[in-house]
């Protein structure tokens, strides 16, 4: 699809694991604003690419530029350009002996470079916005995974990114958490907030994004419009995965 501001552009990326070549040949363009989920069976590359777009995972050929530029190696400028590039994990990666607060602020500090009064003060906006003001001064062991699961989110906001990766932000969650989370991350889309979510919730993919990409086999099978691709996939690898989860 033609994407009119790029924000996000992966251009020829490959990657191995040994001999399994888990992302090949890849070429995906995110513009500003959009929300881009991706979804596909387990081991098609989601969230090798999802990584790959902050540099977690390294690429061994082709270029990922974020806002024009490429992808630093290493050192400080990676550190700023995952400032840059925020990303939500499976598992929320708390500091367990830090309070909520101080979880939202300390990047802000070490990276941003701002002072504790003004990281704390952000750090309690951004707690309010993901409804937990409330809990700034208990430790992650004291929340519920759906609770700590915003604070990763409003830690994640704190650094001001320019796009946020969720990489299966939901799926070490209890069923009943999951809503809590969309719903944060459904009120980002709609605010416009570049993002890319790697996911099993289908409803998130159609309610949410402006594009769906489909992986199977470390490829991009499909890139379309959710409606699109949900009522008539393409591919037969697209229509049997949608068989399989859609009749559940």
């Amino acid at each position: 699809m033609a994407v009119v501001d790029p924000l996000i552009e992966l251009r020829g990326v490959n990657k191995h694991y040994g001999t399994l070549h888990v992302l090949q040949s890849i070429d995906l363009t995110i513009g500003r604003g959009e929300v881009v989920v991706v979804i596909g069976p387990s081991g098609s590359g989601k969230s090798t690419l999802c990584r790959a777009m902050n540099r977690l995972e390294r690429v061994e050929s082709g270029e990922i530029l974020i806002d024009g530029q490429p992808l630093p190696e290493e050192g400080k400028a990676l550190a700023r350009l995952r400032a840059e590039v925020g990303m939500v994990f499976q598992s929320f990666n708390l500091f367990a002996h830090k309070t909520v607060l101080a979880n939202v602020s300390l990047a802000q500090m070490k990276v941003r470079k701002r002072k504790r009064e003004e990281a704390d003060r952000r750090s309690r906006e951004l707690l309010e916005r993901v409804g937990l003001a409330a809990h700034a001064e208990k430790y992650p062991a004291q929340l519920s995974g759906g609770q700590q699961q915003r604070v990763a989110i409003a830690r994640a906001l704190a650094m001001d990114p320019k796009a946020l990766l969720f990489d299966e932000p939901t799926s070490a969650l209890d069923p009943e958490m999951i809503n809590e989370v969309l719903e944060v991350m459904q009120q980002l889309a709609q605010e416009g907030m570049t993002m890319v979510v790697v996911t099993h919730e289908m409803g998130f993919a159609r309610s949410a994004a402006n594009r769906v990409v489909f992986m199977a086999d470390g490829k991009i099978v499909e890139d379309r419009a959710p409606e699109d691709f949900f009522t008539a996939p393409r591919s037969e690898r697209a229509k049997d995965f949608l068989s399989k989860i859609l009749k559940h």
